[in-house]
């Protein structure tokens, strides 16, 4: 039976909301299928706003990988606002898809994708609207398998009750391994039920299945081991690595939003993972080994995107993309290949060891001349040793007197709040390097217009990282550094207001830290969070600190722990962490010896350029470094007349 459109219903709804544009679907480069040619179905959430959610690059690719697959359909849906979510409810329409307003609840699969652990509520939401249960126990054969994917699902275990299923690592081949194995059970009859098809998913061994697992606890409160309860089901899950990137050209066509959204360029992903080392850098950890896209398959990739979208703005995504072996020759070529469009070039952040002028220009040769943004992480060069973050304060200098030399007005430097070891101290050399940045800027251009911006976000242990031992420093500690610091910076009366300071308070970052490093007992704390109204947590006008902290307050006395366990309390070498059934590919004992070389100051090369220094991805994943130079230029297009 063919899922029926819900959008005669939502239509009626739509006057009443805030642009109701996000809901109506009919982008560019959308797909509709038949629902009766397809024999497995995927509904792919990002779990935020759609001006959030569309230009996400991993429901992108999913979106077309699964599409391109003959008898695979997948759609897309997004979270909706409070406003619609209250009609919704009074009014009974369900969570439906973007494309085909289908209600999700219709789909085999339901897979979220979760950049970050404060779309929890979000999913509950989701979830509820769609009439599927919250809680993995209760659903039946009806319902869709819940996956979940994405940086957070690394530590999937605090959604354990809410989940079905957990993809960790890269997902396009992922995706349609587990579509094989769907469409071969539902074609035998979908024998079993619900309990086969999960079993057949967890033992390939690339799929966790929280179900599967039991969680044993200490008296103190501490995990004492993860089992499985079933036989066959393998003890550790392992993630997933795309090699070679030129075989997955994805997107190839890029989603045009109909509603405003928070990148309006086309993007392609120039490498992925990163060996920098950063200490503080989960998904530098966790997308290992690095791969680069070569040139020609960029290339390949931006023409093609640009003629299926229109865009004027091409971004060139990575954790690190000045690091490509050859981003010289990438950014000269297509600035020379887009001249005459005017097509503008952008790298999401420079590091500062990376940046030169001529590669600036490149960037900017098409474009316009926005800010520079660089992430020096730590404030004193001690603080950059504990993190391994290996950049010196003359390298800045010496990196911004170049810019403001060649024009640049603004520059903004990204610093982080609350890392294992920092003083106050360490946090005020924040203000004396800006000081420094103001005047090298006004030297170098004989004019006073110069400005820089220090932003700073609050340091968050993630797990599968040097730091997931670490103590996490309090919200009341990280707002009184930050306040000392504020006021050092207005008190500079000569530097002092070409400064700008952004700054984001230490409330969110023990919620996110709760939530990162948390396991199974911490579901109860969403839950009660999400039912008291919780959503969009990600957004600093809908979250709320203390709901999160009554309701925490609320669950977990009743299992012995509280917020400040799972936050502020350092790990020993022996606690069994949450997440060490699921191997991200990182040997336990190198991230540990990584973690004691940090409280050492001691740094760590990169081994792109260097020897191995034993993480264990490439043996354990069986993959390898992929990186060039290839030796080939970017050649402008010659046009067929």
């Amino acid at each position: 039976m063919p899922a029926e459109s819900v959008f005669p219903q939502l239509e009626a709804l739509l006057p009443h909301v805030q642009k109701p544009i996000q809901y109506v679907g009919g982008e560019l480069n959308s797909t509709v299928k038949e629902w009766d040619s397809c024999d497995v179905r995927w509904a792919l959430m990002y779990p935020d706003a759609y001006e959030v959610g569309l230009p996400n690059q991993g429901v992108m690719i999913l979106y077309e990988v699964l599409n391109e697959r003959e008898g695979v359909l997948a759609e897309r849906t997004y979270s909706v606002w409070p406003d619609l979510e209250a009609l919704m409810r009074e009014h009974k329409v369900p969570q439906f898809t973007v494309d085909s307003h289908r209600p999700v609840k219709a789909f085999d699969v339901f897979g979220l994708s979760f950049s970050t652990e404060l779309g929890y509520t979000n999913m509950l939401a989701a979830l509820e609207l769609a009439d599927i249960p919250l809680e993995a126990k209760d659903r039946t054969l009806d319902d869709p398998i819940v996956l979940a994917g994405g940086h957070a699902a690394f530590n999937p275990e605090p959604i354990a009750d809410f989940i079905d299923a957990a993809i960790i690592g890269d997902g396009e081949q992922a995706v349609l391994d587990m579509t094989e194995i769907i469409r071969a059970w539902k074609a035998e009859g979908r024998p079993g039920g619900r309990e086969e098809i999960l079993f057949r998913l967890a033992r390939t061994g690339s799929v966790y299945i929280p179900r599967f697992y039991d969680v044993e606890y200490l008296p103190d409160g501490r995990i004492g081991r993860v089992v499985p309860n079933k036989s066959g089901v393998p003890w550790r899950v392992s993630k997933h690595t795309v090699m070679d990137l030129d075989e997955w050209p994805y997107p190839k066509q890029p989603l045009v939003p109909l509603a405003e959204t928070v990148h309006e360029r086309m993007s392609v992903e120039i490498f992925r993972g990163c060996t920098r080392g950063c200490r503080f850098c989960q998904a530098g950890m966790i997308t290992r080994p690095v791969r680069e896209r070569s040139i020609t398959g960029i290339g390949d990739m931006v023409e093609k995107g640009l003629k299926a979208t229109g865009f004027e703005e091409v971004g060139l995504l990575s954790l690190s993309s000045a690091d490509h072996t050859e981003i010289g020759d990438i950014a000269k070529g297509l600035a020379d290949r887009y001249e005459e469009d005017k097509i503008g070039l952008s790298l999401p952040s420079t590091r500062v060891d990376a940046f030169n002028v001529d590669l600036a220009n490149e960037l900017t040769r098409n474009g316009r001349r926005s800010g520079l943004t660089f992430a020096p992480e730590g404030g004193s060069e001690r603080m950059r040793k504990v993190i391994n973050k290996m950049v010196s304060e003359e390298d800045l200098i010496r990196t911004v007197a170049t810019a403001y030399g060649n024009g640049w007005r603004q520059v903004k430097l990204y610093f982080m709040c609350g890392l294992p070891t920092e003083t106050d101290e360490d946090v005020l050399q924040i203000a004396d390097m800006a000081t420094a940045v103001i005047q090298k800027g006004r030297e170098v251009s004989g004019k006073n217009d110069i400005r820089a911006t220090v932003s700073i976000g609050g340091f968050v242990p993630k797990p599968h990282t040097p730091f997931q031992w670490a103590p996490q420093l309090s919200a009341e500690e990280t707002d009184a550094r930050l306040e000392k610091l504020r006021d050092k910076i207005r008190g500079d009366k000569k530097y002092g207001r070409s400064i700008g300071f952004r700054y984001h308070d230490g409330k969110p970052g023990i919620v996110e830290g709760l939530l990162s490093r948390g396991d199974r007992r911490i579901g109860s704390v969403i839950r009660a969070v999400y039912e008291d109204g919780g959503r969009f947590d990600g957004w600093r006008e809908h979250f709320s600190y203390d709901r999160w902290m009554a309701c925490a307050a609320k669950t977990l006395p009743e299992f012995g722990v509280d917020v400040d366990w799972y936050t502020t309390r350092e790990r020993t070498y022996e606690e069994v962490l949450p997440w060490d059934h699921l191997d991200s590919g990182l040997d336990k004992d190198w991230l540990w010896e990584d973690w004691q070389d940090s409280l050492d100051e001691t740094e760590v090369d990169d081994c792109r350029w260097t020897p191995c220094f034993d993480c264990g991805v490439c043996p354990q994943m069986d993959t390898q470094i992929q990186i060039g130079p290839t030796g080939k230029k970017l050649l402008p297009l010659t046009v067929v007349k």
